[in-house]
């Protein structure tokens, strides 16, 4: 061994590293082999990457639990590609099987990785510096000179001077030896358990925490109390427990919106606030909060948040015999988030002599679209506020799928075994209504009429038990980061020996080993130890 091989014994690392299956192996072996391959860190680095791949799909792929009406408009929309999206669990990817088995592998990969590295690190800890290498003067950064100092006194002072520097010394017979950064490998280390405490954070939410949606209108008159039976959809973990539930309950008593007017995005909403009234438990204290996005109601450890609004035009169904089979506010939802053009669904089931169902766009603010040579084309919202609101429907009659007992979406009308109504020319049927107007409609099925305009608000809530565990994983990642980036691991060296002719040797070397040290740093480094050597003051004394 030369002298400036490097010494493996004080150099924490990680040996897991992937091998090819060697021939003829038994059982034992078979599953020591496996779980080589799956604690390596190159095993931990594909099946993190294989994790963020699979969780494109459900950023792209509208997801059930989150939008269960734009699941059932993606299925309208691909026929073809909906069963196999469906058996992919691509609309629920995140609770799908084997979105669980990356996850649970890459929990398994990195303990198995980590824990190894924390025992070698912890012995490289405990371990003395190394000692100092035979020839100095070969180390890239290295000087000397003759003192008539006893070597004693010099390597004694080299020893206070590297202790004042942070440095952990190991003083010899004629050598001192120094080592330093140390904490690199254990921001490298804290970085990675910080993935770690990032996973059980997300899946301690996943598993007792909950999250659920619900469309509220605006007014004292309509409530929302937070049980089940409240919510349009409830995503629960797979060990929610509803006793966990706060009892508060909340009513949306005024809503304001700020219109961007000029610029491409005119039309648009830059800023909404819903102003709430809630009580945290029954019969409390009735307590007041603007409801903003990403600014959060907390109660307990339940999060409120806005998260959308739209329009809810209140229309009224009379049937053939006059009586009201329908009437009240209907939410639609918006297709165009800057202008707030707006499907939606309302369904009379009562009516008579046949249930009639409604489907149509709503328009804030209604206008006539222009092509390049002045024809009209398609009807067009151009604004978001309600300067000029317009709601047109298509009428549909007969069965509407709501007395099988099968559960239906509000948004979705099951023209399956219906009938859409049409003119006497055979052209659909669409009624074009402005608030206060009625249309009468054919084959005496009864009136449709527009009586006027609420505003409704999305909110949702969630519990996430484990969002402060994750919050510490991304505050330890960072550190973890920052320490592997910035602390630099180097070692020093110096040596005193009596010459022939009566005077002192003096050898000073210095080893980087980062490959970012800056060669200046390292240089004043340098001059500092060899001034305290030869009793000179340092710029580090004098501060």
């Amino acid at each position: 061994m030369t002298d400036l091989q490097p010494d493996l014994r004080h150099r924490p690392s990680d040996d897991r590293q992937a091998t090819a299956l060697p021939p003829d192996l038994d059982a034992r072996e078979l599953a020591r082999w496996s779980w080589r391959q799956l604690t390596s860190m190159r095993t931990a680095l594909v099946l993190l990457l294989l994790l963020a791949l699979a969780s494109i799909p459900g950023s792209v792929i509208p997801q059930e639990n989150i939008d269960s009406l734009a699941v059932s408009q993606w299925r309208d929309n691909h026929p073809r590609l909906a069963p196999i999206w469906e058996r992919l669990d691509l609309f629920d990817v995140y609770g799908s099987v084997w979105f669980s088995a990356i996850y649970i592998l890459l929990m398994i990969s990195l303990v198995g990785c980590i824990v190894p590295r924390l025992f070698v690190y912890a012995r490289a800890v405990r371990a003395r510096p190394p000692r100092a290498p035979r020839h100095l003067s070969r180390l890239p950064e290295s000087t000397s000179y003759p003192t008539d100092e006893d070597p004693e006194i010099v390597l004694d002072r080299a020893a206070k001077a590297l202790r004042r520097k942070r440095f952990r010394v190991d003083a010899g017979e004629d050598s001192v030896a120094a080592e330093r950064g140390h904490l690199r490998e254990a921001g490298n280390l804290v970085f990675h358990l910080a993935v770690i405490v990032v996973l059980v954070g997300v899946a301690v939410g996943s598993l007792f925490g909950y999250k659920g949606g619900v469309i509220m209108l605006n007014g004292e008159d309509y409530g929302f109390s937070n049980n089940l039976t409240q919510y349009d959809d409830f995503a629960p973990g797979a060990l929610f427990d509803p006793d966990v539930m706060e009892p508060f309950s909340f009513s949306i008593t005024d809503f304001e919106v700020e219109w961007l007017t000029e610029g491409e995005r005119a039309g648009m909403a830059r800023e909404f606030v819903a102003e709430l009234a809630y009580e945290t438990e029954p019969g409390g204290e009735t307590k007041s909060y603007d409801l903003r996005v990403n600014h959060p109601l907390s109660i307990g450890g339940t999060d409120v948040f806005l998260i959308g609004h739209g329009y809810a035009p209140v229309i009224t169904i009379r049937d053939g015999g006059g009586e009201v089979a329908y009437s009240g506010p209907s939410v639609f939802l918006p297709t165009n988030a800057q202008t707030f053009e707006s499907f939606g669904v309302i369904k009379a089931p009562d009516a008579s002599p046949a249930q009639i169902g409604l489907e149509g766009t709503f328009y804030p603010t209604f206008a006539m679209g222009r092509d390049a040579d002045g024809n009209l084309t398609m009807p067009a919202s151009v604004f978001g506020d309600a300067f000029d609101p317009l709601v047109s429907l298509f009428v549909y009659t007969g069965d509407l799928g709501l007395d099988d007992g099968t559960p239906a979406s509000v948004y979705v009308l099951d023209k399956a075994k219906a009938t859409q109504v049409v003119k006497d020319d055979g052209q659909p049927f669409r009624m074009d209504l402005r608030p206060g107007d009625t249309v009468t409609l054919p084959d005496d099925l009864g009136t449709v009429s527009f009586d006027g305009l609420q505003r409704w608000n999305k909110i949702q809530v969630s519990r996430s038990p484990g969002k402060m565990v994750a919050l510490a994983g991304v505050v330890l990642a960072l550190l973890g980061l920052l320490g592997s980036l910035f602390i630099r691991p180097r070692r020093m060296w110096v040596r005193a020996r009596r010459q022939d002719d009566g005077t002192t040797l003096v050898e000073v070397a210095r080893l980087d080993r980062s490959s970012a040290g800056d060669p200046e740093d390292g240089a004043a480094e340098m001059g500092d130890v060899v001034a305290a050597l030869q009793g000179r003051t340092t710029k580090e004394d004098e501060s």
